[in-house]
Formats: structure tokens, sequence, C-alpha cells
């Protein structure tokens, strides 16, 4: 460091997993002082190499810093690595994959014990940590003043987007985003799998699928949004929800000539069947939306 250079943050890493490890490489290519600690030490030889401190105990890793970021396997393993451990005065960001209701009580716990405290999500893979153009992130959420503290040294790994004051609105974006991939992985498991007894090239097909959800889910999101907000399900709709329950049966008919489980389809038809039951049949299908609340 020069005169003119400032200096950049310390930061302590406890979770040295695929994750972890992408993180703390990134930090350290960066110029960050490095301190990580992993339960199985072998975990920590690549980043040493590389020029990170080993702690040889999660206290002594979180000594060594005013930032400390976590990236363990769940909130329990949180609680077990901290259990004990001076957190007076630090800044807790919290990487772990959690659920909303765990977060918020991880909060209240952390500053029970005089830290600071910030919970993420993050959006991303280990492949595309430390490359921008991968388009990764970290959802943010506590408190405003840490994240916009410490925003320059999170955002080195991955992109930021911080979503709110309440501690567990991160991992509800992190889980809301992923349960709709995995709502889209479903419909794609079934696509291929109509076709896959037949002579069609499934590399052929794949850009026509992936062509086809891209252009049907943008505006759809948005269009259910806004209905959403408004209230108004039934304005400016263009397949309603009485044309798309009365097709139904010919994906299910085609399914059963294909000698494919109708098991991911079936669930939202039925959906929409009780949709229909208790709303328009002019509405679009932002009805669904409101039978999957309870409570």
């Amino acid at each position: 460091m020069t005169a003119n250079t400032p200096e950049k943050t310390p930061v302590t890493l406890l979770g040295l997993g695929a994750m972890g490890t992408a993180l703390g490489r990134t930090w350290l290519a960066a110029g960050h002082p490095l301190t990580v600690w992993n339960r199985s030490p072998a975990r920590a030889e690549a980043l040493a190499a590389e020029g990170a401190k080993v702690a040889g105990s999660a206290a002594g890793a979180v000594a060594a810093s005013a930032l400390l970021v976590v990236c363990l396997l769940d909130d329990d393993s949180v609680g077990a690595a901290l259990d004990g451990v001076d957190l007076t005065g630090k800044d807790l960001v919290n990487l772990t994959t959690t659920t909303p209701a765990q977060a918020r009580a991880r909060a209240v716990w952390a500053e029970a014990r005089g830290a600071r405290y910030l919970d993420g999500g993050i959006m991303a893979v280990p492949p595309m940590v430390g490359v921008p153009e991968a388009g990764g992130y970290v959802f943010y959420s506590g408190s405003r003043e840490l994240f916009e503290l410490h925003r320059a040294t999170l955002a080195v790994p991955v992109g930021t987007r911080y979503v709110g004051a309440d501690a567990g609105f991160a991992a509800l974006h992190d889980v809301a985003l992923l349960s709709a991939m995995y709502g889209m992985f479903a419909g794609a498991a079934h696509a291929f799998a109509l076709i896959r007894r037949e002579d069609i090239d499934p590399v052929a097909f794949a850009p026509l699928l992936g062509e086809w959800i891209g252009a049907m889910a943008g505006p759809a999101v948005r269009q259910t949004a806004a209905r959403l907000k408004d209230g108004d399900y039934t304005t400016d709709v263009v397949s309603n929800l009485a044309m798309q329950v009365a097709g139904t049966p010919t994906f299910l008919a085609t399914a059963e000539g294909q000698g494919v489980s109708p098991e991911l389809l079936r669930p939202y038809f039925e959906l929409m069947r009780r949709r229909l039951d208790v709303g328009s049949g002019e509405e679009d299908l932002t009805g669904v939306v409101d039978l999957l609340l309870f409570g």
C-alpha cells in the first residue's frame, strides 16, 4: 500500500465449502486481508497458499477482523460455530442459506451479543463468483447503515442488492426466486419427457423450449405482479381462466399417450380448476396465487 492507496477492509470468513472458497479467493485477489476458519482444517489449505491467514478456531478468526462473513451449511451450523464466541463490536454478515424466520431470529441473537447483523441470500453458483459478467449477486437485508458501510467490500465477489431492513427479506427473496426456478425446471422436465421416446433431437428441441419459456415468463411475471398490486384480474386478459381450464384435458391426454406421468402438471391444473370454481372465468391465472395462501 502507498500513502495514496486506500487500505482494503480486512475480512474474516467462516466456512470454506465451494461457495466460501470462491468468495475468499476473490477478496484475496482484490487485496483484502483475509482470515479464514473451517471446521475441517484441510479445506483452508488452498486459500492459505494464496495468502489467507488460517485461524485455529472460530473465536480466533472472529477476533481477527471487524467484518465477519459466515457461509456455512445451515443455521444450526452458524449457532454451533459461534457458540460462546465474543461478537461484541463485530459486523456479522450471514450468507448461510436459511428461512426468513431463522434469519430474523439470528439477527436478534447477534444483536443480543453486541454485533450488528446483515443477512444475505446468494443468487449465484461458485463459478459465477468473481466474474461480473456472469450476473451473480447477493440479496442483503437488515441494517441499511451496515450494508452501506461494507457495500464496496461485499460487492467484490458478486453484485449486491439491498431489499429491506427486515432481516428475513434476503432469505425470502432468495427462496422465492429459487422456488420459481424449480417450477421452471419441472415444466422443462415434463416437456423433455414428452419427446423422450420420439425421434426428436433434445439438443435441437432445447432452443425452442428456452425461447418459449423466456417469451412467456417475462411478460407473465410482470403482469401478475401488476394485477396482484391493483387487484384487477380481468382487464385486458388474452387467455382467460375458463379457456385454459378447458384445454387441460389435452395436456393430460398427451402425457398419457406419450407414457409420461402428469404428476408435475396435475397439481397446477387442479389449482386452476379450484380458482375457476371460486373466481371468474374471465380472469387470467393470477388468482391461483391467492389459493396458495393459508392461515
